[in-house]
């Protein structure tokens, strides 16, 4: 799902049973991001607000203005750090991940963080195309690609672990109501564009000699879930040791290109936010790299004429056919594939069939803390008419949240950038990258159709 391919004992595909839940990054993203949005309503229901904790840089024009802030604001950032620290530091020592290692780590990624952060809110910013996301995602490159990063500061830049968690306190800013009515849309447009993609794919594969678990891999990599899906298949359909690296590392490279290429032609054709989050969910590989495309594109509404709807839209669309249209799918074809390679296809090297189990324990399970969130504000907020949401709950309950989401979101960006080494993306071989790259020609033609041209009223008119 996300653009860093680890695969560790900590992953679902690796722990079963009860133990899961303390040794799972989607568990511990479900504990921090529930246990902060049960921790703002309780604040919110006492008259209180998670508000002094979510503090983030102002908009500012001269440094003098941003200095003056840090010097004022100081201990608010240092408590953000201290309840960062303890959260993750928590979930990293469930995973076996040395604390003396992860901590000094996470201090620096916490700390360019706030820099990124702060030059996200200059006002010459967007002139400039400096939005945080992609800020972050360079000087990550620029560091691990030149200078690198030493083996033990890699702790600290856990990509999945603070997507996961972003993921589910995105699901308080995001009204149940409003999933339940797109959601058939986004599903339906993302059943359309996976199954087209994966077929692309895969019998590109074939058709240039790949060994069909290989091109299976691909496809799945490609259509579903990034670097998960790759993963869950490659188990799934008994693909070789190698196969699952090379779709991995497919998937990062063209997961990379796109949180550049998609938002520059979706501002180059003057898309709505709600249609440009909506295209970047169909057709980006990885849950991180596309939450950075479209947060950066969100930060063009309202700064670059031309550019309808409003920043939050794009952000929602992408979840939406992303989240909810694609990712919860892994389970389904990791189930489907294992039975047609067990059936169909020789030298598997599956001893047995799928189980029907295999759906819930591949079930990216983040996806329920973010319809959990979800559900417990909207719930929380019910028979409020809208007035009041939007004067009490919305600034003291859900932008606090909105904002620690934020923070996670800008420590995600900066770590794939880190933990990606171009040397590495050079190993997957010409026919895999050929038969990848046909996938995502029509994979981004695709999403654009669908996004821009058949739903194109209902994703202009998303969020408002």
């Amino acid at each position: 799902m996300t653009a860093q391919a680890q695969h560790s004992p900590s992953s679902p595909a690796a722990q079963r049973g009860w133990s899961a839940l303390w040794k799972v990054e989607d568990w511990w993203a479900i504990w921090i991001g529930l246990g902060l949005v049960l921790a703002a309503v309780l604040l919110f229901k006492s008259g209180s607000s998670l508000q002094w904790l979510a503090v983030a840089p102002a908009k500012w024009h001269a440094p003098a203005e941003l200095a003056a802030h840090f010097a004022a604001q100081w201990p608010r950032y240092a408590a953000l750090f201290v309840l960062w620290s303890v959260l993750f530091g928590l979930g990293a020592w469930s995973l076996g991940l040395p604390l003396q290692h992860f901590l000094p780590s996470f201090a620096c990624v916490f700390l360019v963080s706030i820099l990124l952060y702060a030059l996200g809110q200059w006002d010459q910013a967007s002139r400039y195309s400096l939005e945080p996301p992609l800020v972050g995602l360079l000087l990550g490159l620029l560091v691990s690609n030149t200078i690198g990063v030493p083996r033990w500061a890699e702790a600290g830049f856990r990509v999945e672990f603070y997507i996961k968690t972003g993921i589910v306190l995105l699901g308080a800013g995001l009204p149940l109501t409003l999933i339940v009515w797109a959601g058939p849309t986004a599903i339906v447009q993302a059943a359309i564009a996976s199954l087209v993609t994966f077929g692309v794919i895969y019998f590109v594969g074939i058709r240039l000699g790949l060994d069909r678990r290989l091109a299976a891999v691909l496809g799945t990599g490609g259509a579903v879930c990034g670097v998960s899906g790759a993963i869950a298949v490659a188990g799934a359909v008994g693909a070789r040791k190698e196969h699952a690296p090379i779709a991995i590392t497919l998937v990062v490279l063209w997961a990379i290109v796109m949180i550049f290429l998609l938002p520059l032609l979706s501002r180059a054709l003057g898309l709505p936010t709600g249609v440009a989050g909506a295209w970047i969910g169909t057709s980006e590989f990885a849950d991180a790299a596309g939450f950075a495309a479209a947060q950066a594109y969100g930060g063009y509404a309202g700064h670059v004429p031309g550019i309808g709807g409003s920043a939050d839209a794009a952000v929602n669309a992408f979840t939406l056919m992303k989240v909810i249209g694609r990712d919860v799918w892994i389970g389904v074809w990791a189930f489907v594939l294992s039975f047609i390679a067990i059936s169909r296809w020789d030298d598997t090297g599956i001893q047995q069939r799928a189980r029907v189990s295999e759906i819930w324990h591949r079930f990216p399970k983040f996806v329920l803390g973010f319809l959990l969130a979800s559900a417990a504000v909207s719930l929380f907020a019910r028979g409020l008419n809208y007035g009041d949401y939007k004067k009490t709950v919305i600034p003291l309950l859900v932008a606090p949240l909105q904002g620690l989401r934020v923070w996670a979101f800008t420590f995600c960006f900066l770590s794939i950038g880190l933990t990606t080494r171009f040397r590495e993306l050079a190993s997957a071989g010409i026919k895999p990258f050929y038969a990848f790259t046909a996938g995502v020609v029509v994979n981004v033609v695709l999403g654009y159709l669908l996004s821009a041209q058949v739903f194109a009223s209902f994703w202009t008119s998303f969020g408002q």
